[in-house]
């Protein structure tokens, strides 16, 4: 009987110094868990942005900024070397805190998080990738649930959601909630004048005209990260303005098979290519993989790649809107040759700086940050596709991706040559500005 007791009672012990220890011990380490869970929920992201009605290029890098920001803040308090940007980022005054002496797993709360942004940011998401919103959050859960307690778990979820319910309430505050129901308001007044952007396509109101004047992740971006003016507008066949032109007419007229081939890998229009700041978070999500990176490093690098993309596409916009530059088809075909088409169909907004030079030289600067500015990889973003050669391509460093992703408008005669060559440069002060945010203690 005394045996009995003994055993009881240690067993009750047992018990308590375990829920003591669930309830009040330390929490896990984030370098303790790898990248996947970020990436499988990224990616997740990724496909969703694609499909989902009015998810035109600028919302969607909106949506990777707060995508990033929620996963990072998830996971700040558990990544001893970093801190919260509450009190850094434009406007961005406060979040909820992790219980102060309570256990929390790390993993949980990142993946609680970012299943409500799957569900917060995509309220018509297609019905073929509903089933892998629930499961990816259902399945890492699981797995949590056979390592922790419930208590810890359901601590951990309820902490994710705030978190992005508290990140999804300052996003309503931008400018851009709700933007994929508004890329093109009927109240917008296209401008007209000499040398302006003329409407290429059925849409006679141009792509998100107001972006530019969205709120940027960092503060005062937009005004330091503004190119210089593009060359004076002219039809003189001796002008400078009039030879870039004729270099887009010469270059697709005798486009190389190799050129040709770089202009689609490229061209990530929205749909089933994914938009160019998909083609980052897809670069992103393959570095990481490459690297067996642990939870924070993929947390701070889809933070720094998500408020680059974001950023990118603001400084871009304000850009075209404020110089409004007529695009090449259209110069060409009144100048040079009526008959003239591009390879690209020409997006539906002006012409100066290419979106595409200005983000992929915003990514390529926080990547080369991240992982060295010499960093060879193989992109494969395409691989799956049959439609155009997805083949992988080699760089030798981000900043190598990001030229040939600005020098393919050109091959698709999209872009005159300077808005691809100051739109990098515009991108990498973006990129400049975002690695200078205060992320580590």
């Amino acid at each position: 009987m005394k045996i009995f007791r003994y055993l009881m009672l240690s067993s009750l012990l047992l018990f308590l110094t375990q829920c003591q220890k669930d309830d009040r011990g330390p929490s896990d380490d984030t370098n303790t868990y790898s990248s996947a869970l970020a990436i499988d929920h990224m990616e997740l992201i990724r496909e969703l942005a694609k499909f989902h009605p009015g998810y035109s290029p600028p919302v969607v890098s909106r949506t990777f900024g707060y995508a990033g920001l929620t996963l990072y803040e998830a996971l700040v308090h558990g990544m001893p070397e970093y801190k919260s940007l509450a009190g850094t980022l434009n406007d961005l005054t406060d979040l909820p805190l992790p219980e102060s002496g309570y256990t929390y797993h790390w993993g949980q709360v990142a993946n609680a998080a970012m299943g409500e942004v799957e569900k917060l940011y995509f309220p018509a998401a297609p019905a073929n990738l509903k089933p892998q919103m629930t499961y990816i959050s259902a399945n890492y859960k699981t797995e949590y649930l056979s390592k922790s307690s419930d208590a810890i778990i359901k601590r951990s979820t309820e902490y994710g959601i705030a978190i992005a319910n508290a990140i999804y309430e300052y996003s309503k505050t931008d400018g851009g909630h709700n933007s994929y129901l508004t890329n093109y308001p009927a109240s917008y007044i296209v401008p007209t004048g000499f040398g302006y952007w003329v409407p290429t396509g059925p849409n006679l109101i141009p792509l998100q005209p107001t972006w530019g004047n969205k709120r940027t992740f960092v503060k005062d971006l937009v005004n330091t990260t503004q190119p210089i003016n593009h060359t004076d507008y002219s039809i003189d066949k001796s002008s400078v303005f009039y030879k870039q032109a004729l270099e887009v007419y010469t270059t697709v007229q005798h486009l190389t098979p190799e050129q040709l081939t770089i202009a689609k890998f490229w061209s990530d229009d929205p749909g089933l290519p994914g938009t160019p700041p998909g083609h980052s978070i897809s670069i992103t999500s393959q570095v990481l993989k490459n690297e067996n990176s642990s939870l924070a490093v993929a947390a701070e690098a889809y933070a720094k790649v998500g408020f680059a993309v974001a950023d990118a596409f603001i400084s871009c916009w304000k850009c075209k809107y404020v110089f409004n530059l007529i695009r090449p088809v259209t110069y060409i075909n009144q100048n040079i040759d009526p008959n003239w088409k591009t390879i690209l169909s020409t997006p539906p907004f002006p012409e100066y700086t290419s979106g595409h030079s200005v983000q992929s030289g915003a990514t390529a600067r926080v990547l080369s940050e991240l992982f060295g500015y010499n960093y060879s990889f193989i992109d494969y973003t395409h691989s799956k596709r049959t439609d155009i050669d997805g083949s992988g391509r080699s760089f030798r460093s981000f900043d190598e991706a990001a030229q040939e992703a600005a020098i393919s408008r050109l091959y698709g005669g999209i872009h005159y040559r300077e808005a691809i060559d100051l739109g990098v440069s515009q991108g990498y002060k973006v990129g400049d500005e975002v690695n200078a945010l205060p992320f580590k203690k």
